[in-house]
């Protein structure tokens, strides 16, 4: 062992090398969640350019050699040479980790890190064939490892179109774990994303004949324009609901864009919890998102008022808790817009803006009790499942605590 230290012992990793060393630390974990992550942050590219309006079909192929495509029909990625870089803004989107892209033109509201997300992707993959179609022209280089190995090529479209279309196979030095996507998880996240931007058609097709064991290719076409009242219209669609029409409120300020669609229904056996699910700029929050905890203190703060001004809940009567309000036959999306947003973690799964947190509990607040109080037969119907599944809580708690109480005296006349 020796003491000594200096700069000559540090390592330096130039280009994506840091990213080929440490893939945890940019994309969360190489196993399944990361793999598929890969697909998020180049759907996430085209999602920006919907987001601003630029975009309107997106479509996502599997293909047989175990590689994947994203194609969209935006502006395209630039291809012009970027002055500080010496590349092409292509190339350099690509492969340098600290670049970043566009901005303005809706791109304040990205839920990706401009341009990193490619760079990362690039450097994961074992190769990677980028096409961009615009000027009546064709775009095209490839990489291998994150190494672009072909000069950009250009030649004239026969076609007048715009768009970019990436096709990458992950490297299986990388993920160990193995390297072949899941349909339905994938699925699942564009449905997501189709729903989060109404209008916009996602189309997910499987060409991987032995995996299907068929011989024509799966294809899934996803494209809602209700957004996200019909995401809670589909969740809810094997339960009761409630009341018939899906709750929607929605607010702007300072930039900050909020849409909340949910609705109660009858708890079932199968279906008995409550589900609220948040997106930051097309990326799903986690649950401990502080505006989380905003929207459930702002839902159950409303449901206890108008509860008294119906005269079903007394001043004396304990309040209705938000886990009986939320948590008993629920549904509910969030969906915000947010300016520079302080997304924490590799996959930006936290939004931490605190403004964000008080616009969602003041929409609330304000338009729900105006909601209810036009609607009283809704209002009474939620109140009451509150409070029946606040008295069943307490009576099982009462027949607990006796069950306990005759046990522990069976167990002392044992003795």
């Amino acid at each position: 062992m020796t003491s000594s230290y200096s700069a000559d012992q540090t390592q330096v990793l130039e280009g994506l090398e840091a990213v080929r060393k440490r893939p945890r630390m940019y994309i969360g974990t190489t196993g399944p969640r990361g793999l598929h992550h890969l697909v998020y942050e180049v759907v996430d590219n085209s999602i920006n350019e919907a987001l601003a309006g630029y975009c309107t079909r997106i479509e996502v192929d599997l293909n047989t050699d175990g590689s994947i495509t994203v194609t969209d029909n935006s502006r395209g990625i630039p291809t012009e040479i970027h002055s500080k870089t010496g590349k092409s803004f292509l190339e350099a989107v690509l492969t340098v980790l600290c670049f970043v892209g566009r901005s303005g033109d809706g791109y304040n509201v990205s839920g990706s890190i401009r341009g990193l997300g490619l760079a990362i992707v690039n450097a994961l993959s074992e190769w990677l064939q980028v096409t961009v179609w615009h000027q009546e022209q064709i775009y095209s280089q490839r990489f291998d490892k994150g190494m672009a190995v072909t000069q950009l090529t250009i030649k004239p479209s026969p076609e007048n179109r715009t768009g970019t279309s990436i096709c990458f196979k992950p490297d299986a030095e990388i993920f160990k774990d193995g390297v072949e996507f899941d349909r339905s998880t994938l699925a699942l996240h564009l449905q997501q994303l189709a729903y989060l931007n109404p209008g916009l058609k996602i189309i997910l097709t499987d060409n991987r004949w032995e995996i299907l064991g068929s011989s024509s290719p799966c294809i899934e076409t996803y494209c809602f324009p209700a957004g996200i009242r019909e995401y809670v219209a589909n969740l809810n669609s094997d339960v009761e609901p409630l009341h018939p029409d899906i709750i929607y409120l929605q607010g702007d300020r300072d930039g900050v864009q909020v849409e909340i669609a949910f609705q109660w229904h009858v708890p079932s056996q199968d279906n008995s919890c409550g589900r609220l699910l948040g997106f930051a700029n097309c990326v799903r929050s986690i649950d401990d998102s502080p505006y989380f905890y905003r929207f459930q203190f702002a839902v159950t703060r409303t449901i206890n008022n108008i509860a008294r001004e119906l005269g079903k809940l007394k001043d004396t009567d304990p309040i209705l808790s938000w886990k009986k309000v939320l948590e008993c036959g629920f549904t509910g999306i969030i969906a915000l817009k947010v300016p520079n947003p302080e997304l924490e973690g590799p996959t930006r799964t936290r939004l931490a803006n605190p403004e964000v947190g008080e616009m969602v509990k003041s929409l609330v607040e304000n338009e729900l009790m105006e909601y209810l109080t036009a609607r009283p037969e809704v209002a009474g119907a939620i109140v009451q499942q509150a409070i029946e599944a606040r008295d069943a809580e307490a009576e099982a708690l009462k027949a607990r605590a006796l069950r306990r109480k005759q046990e522990l005296l069976e167990y002392k006349n044992s003795q």
